[in-house]
């Protein structure tokens, strides 16, 4: 259980988008490695039964005996369930499709959205110093989603720049408001990023206009543009920012990174 008492708590934000392919999880690992490369130390909670986080790290399946399957319905010590990962500063709450059940095993549970909350505000987390926790949801919005928007101060949202980007932006836009209406008041939005970028493409520049356009200051300054080094990062389980630090997109990740301290309000620790 969670205690109300207890102000230590990390900064939880969820990446989520219910659209599939939009960078969400390379989203997640790299900012990570960039906030983690500031000296945050970093918790990345795998919510995708894809488990997409945990390979792009380099934890291997036989390595996850306890996931966020276990986070949610059994009662595992945390130390058993936090992975280290090859990347300093950043531990992982892997995932298995073990975890695409959960919808079904939780529903009948009264506090069903939250139980994330819960299992990332006990007091063994303390232990840990962690200063930020990302949770990579599932492309859709399910119940572990709402649990990740329950459990989390912020909703960072990944915009794909093409054809269709912001249709269902809506309809997360409204789970969004659900959840502040009836679990968790202060839910904010973080931002919008946007993702895949080509900037000799007309559309993305398109996309871009009509972002900033309908959603003003919630989409960052910073866009991660398409790029050859961010995709083959995760075939070497390694954050972009380690695959090839002077790269576009790992500099992209970094002033995401830059612009997420700042809007928490929080100092860079390096440069």
């Amino acid at each position: 259980m969670a205690d109300p008492l207890r102000s230590r708590t990390p900064k939880i934000i969820s990446i989520t988008n219910q659209k599939g392919g939009v960078g969400k999880t390379t989203t997640t690992i790299n900012l990570a490695s960039a906030l983690a490369e500031q000296g945050f130390r970093v918790l990345i909670v795998d919510l995708d039964p894809q488990g997409n986080a945990s390979t792009g790290l380099g934890v291997e399946p036989e390595d996850r005996e306890f996931t966020t399957y276990e986070l949610l319905v059994e009662d595992i010590a945390l130390d058993e369930i936090i992975l280290p990962t090859s990347q300093e500063n950043i531990s992982i709450i892997p995932a298995t499709v073990d975890l695409s059940s959960a919808d079904i095993e939780l529903i009948s549970n009264e506090k069903r959205s939250f139980l994330l909350y819960d299992a990332l505000r006990q007091p063994a987390m303390d232990d840990f110093g962690f200063e930020f926790v990302l949770i990579d949801c599932p492309p859709s919005l399910n119940l572990l989603t709402v649990n990740a928007m329950v459990a989390s101060h912020s909703v960072l949202i990944p915009l794909q720049s093409e054809f269709f980007a912001l249709e269902g932006l809506s309809q997360l836009m409204m789970t969004i408001r659900e959840v502040r209406e009836t679990a968790n008041p202060d839910l904010r939005i973080e931002g919008v990023v946007l993702t895949m970028y080509d900037s000799r493409n007309n559309l993305s520049q398109q996309v871009e206009l009509d972002a900033r356009d309908n959603l003003g200051d919630l989409v960052f300054t910073t866009i991660i543009p398409r790029n050859v080094r961010v995709s083959e990062a995760p075939s070497y389980a390694l954050p972009v920012l380690q695959y090839d630090p002077t790269s576009k997109g790992a500099q992209a990740y970094r002033s995401l990174a830059v612009e997420v301290l700042n809007n928490n309000k929080l100092p860079t620790k390096a440069a």
